[in-house]
């Protein structure tokens, strides 16, 4: 784990924060598991503090994003970092949560997590460059960057999560939501699903319809989750990897859309799950869906505060949380 910030050093990182890398099959990932940090060619930048080294790293998730378009990816695996967390479970890390443990084999690999090895991957070099900061904070750091430089409200997320250490510190598969039937422990309608997960994580309904926001950004994609299409006529030509299926026209802007284009229903290129589609046609969600789609600063105040809490579920801090100002 991320050994304390002591005087003016650095805290440096061990190898119980190494990733995997993207695999070409879960095969391969299954042989690899690990990739030490050490062995990378990237030359690891020593900072005075620890919160000089997260500012340096997040000038460079910035410059990721600028180039490489993947403010979607980065989204999803932080959620499905910190998604894992049960609020019923009070012992770290068992209790799931933004952890960091996203990176490691047996999680990877679950069903939910189809793709995400592209997002570590993604974020392996600014990890080893910057020894004073966890995957935890890294993979966190780059959901509020991205949606930020998507037209995003800004996120001010706290830093100091320490890392899980191993492949036997992964949260159980099943904790995350489905977008489509049949839904697990005999649960029938989406809403309700919505509710079992993210219940156990301590949201409200609320709070639920302002994170679903979030799919205004992204795409489905056949190979990954069955869902949509192979490619549509806003995905083909991309920008990043063409292909899929996005719930908005302008899938690389943070704004209202998805609520609006939910709402409307009416585009074949649009994709609409089942657990999209409830938010309006369910009793409990409707009256924040139809909020979010009337008035965009209403759902940029509201998300931000959902996404907040989301990026501090089960979270040990290391020794105390570094808050920014901006």
């Amino acid at each position: 784990m991320q050994a304390q910030l002591q005087g003016n050093h650095v805290a440096t990182r061990s190898v119980c924060s190494a990733p995997v890398t993207a695999p070409r099959s879960i095969r391969k990932l299954r042989r690899r598991q690990l990739v030490v940090s050490s062995a990378s060619t990237t030359q690891t930048v020593r900072r005075t503090t620890k919160k000089e080294a997260i500012k340096d790293a997040r000038d460079d998730v910035r410059e990721l994003i600028k180039g490489r378009h993947c403010n979607p990816i980065l989204v999803r695996v932080a959620w499905h970092d910190s998604g894992t967390y049960d609020k019923n479970i009070s012992e770290f890390p068992q209790r799931g949560g933004a952890n960091g443990s996203v990176r490691f084999y047996p999680e990877i690999s679950h069903a939910a997590n189809a793709g995400l090895p592209v997002a570590v991957e993604l974020l392996k070099d600014i990890a080893d460059k910057y020894d004073g900061v966890s995957y935890a904070d890294l993979f966190q750091m780059a959901s509020a960057q991205a949606i930020e430089l998507a037209g995003g409200p800004h996120i001010p997320l706290r830093y100091g999560r320490t890392d899980t250490c191993t492949e036997e510190e992964v949260a159980p598969e099943g904790r995350l939501p489905a977008g489509e039937g049949p839904f697990p422990e005999g649960v029938t309608l989406p809403g309700d699903h919505l509710r079992k997960v993210f219940y156990r994580m301590g949201f409200n309904d609320q709070e639920i319809v302002a994170l679903s926001g979030a799919h205004t950004l992204g795409r489905v994609k056949k190979d990954r989750s069955g869902f949509g299409k192979e490619k549509t006529k806003y995905t083909e030509n991309g920008p990043g990897t063409p292909g899929g299926t996005s719930w908005t026209i302008d899938w690389l802007k943070f704004d209202n859309s998805y609520f609006k284009d939910v709402k409307k229903h009416d585009d074949p290129d649009l994709v609409v799950l089942a657990t999209d589609e409830c938010l309006f046609a369910d009793e409990g969600f409707r009256p924040y869906a139809e909020k979010y789609a009337e008035s965009q600063d209403a759902f940029f105040e509201d998300y931000k505060k959902a996404h907040l809490k989301l990026s501090e579920l089960g979270v040990k801090w290391d020794p105390e949380p570094i808050e920014f100002d901006a």
